[in-house]
């Protein structure tokens, strides 16, 4: 009678072993088919605002929203959408929630550009400003920077911010900007020393060896 008890006993806790561990597996399974379908979405979502096809795109990443409503890569990449398509309003409180929800310089860069767009200056600024507080080592918030800046009439601080991203990014871009703003604001001798400094950087270039490519051997 006792052995029969047992044997009830382990019985019951297999099966109740079992029950749990299938609705453990199907908690797994709900979870990875979740995240494959999001991924797709994000697939989706990336490659149709590359090509520009703005419906679908927003469409897929409205349904990522709708599985996770703090997302805040979502909400970023609605904001570039919305700024493709000149809906500002809309690009402006989808970079505010993105930024709300997960604090990042790189939507706050974006957000500064639209400020920009709109004329809201001051702003753009500002946010700009915090966007390099967070992050001071990439160039295009340093011309981004300058830009609202000469739009505000601070010539000073336009020339400051493209040396530092001429600094930062020594090219020709970068040099051929900071020689205009040097122009802009009376400062022709120091463009010309720019504009000689890269002409003799090109005839280097141009004088320099060719490197003989090495004979192939015939098999």
């Amino acid at each position: 009678m006792i052995l029969a008890f047992i044997l009830v006993m382990l019985i019951g806790g297999y099966t109740v072993f079992i029950s749990n561990q299938t609705e453990e597996q199907a908690e797994e399974l709900v979870t990875k088919r979740v995240g494959d379908r999001l991924q797709r979405l994000w697939d989706d979502a990336f490659d149709s605002l590359k090509d520009n096809k703005f419906l679908r795109a927003e469409r897929a990443l409205l349904t990522i929203l709708r599985f996770d409503e703090r997302n805040s890569g979502a909400y970023n990449r609605l904001g570039i959408l919305y700024a493709k398509q000149r809906s500002f309003e809309h690009s402006i409180e989808c970079f505010e929630i993105s930024h709300s929800l997960e604090p990042n310089a790189s939507t706050l860069h974006n957000l500064g550009l639209v400020y920009m767009e709109v004329g809201e200056y001051q702003k753009a600024a500002h946010t700009l400003e915090s966007a390099m507080t967070e992050e001071d080592d990439v160039p295009t918030r340093y011309i981004a920077y300058a830009k609202v800046q000469e739009k505000l009439g601070n010539e000073k601080k336009m020339v400051e911010s493209l040396e530092k991203a001429a600094k930062l990014q020594p090219n020709r871009q970068t040099y051929m900007l900071v020689m205009d703003a040097y122009r802009k604001v009376g400062r022709d001798e120091d463009a010309a020393k720019i504009e000689s400094a890269m002409k003799r950087a090109k005839t280097k270039i141009q004088k320099a060896p060719k490197i003989k490519q090495p004979r192939k051997v015939v098999m």
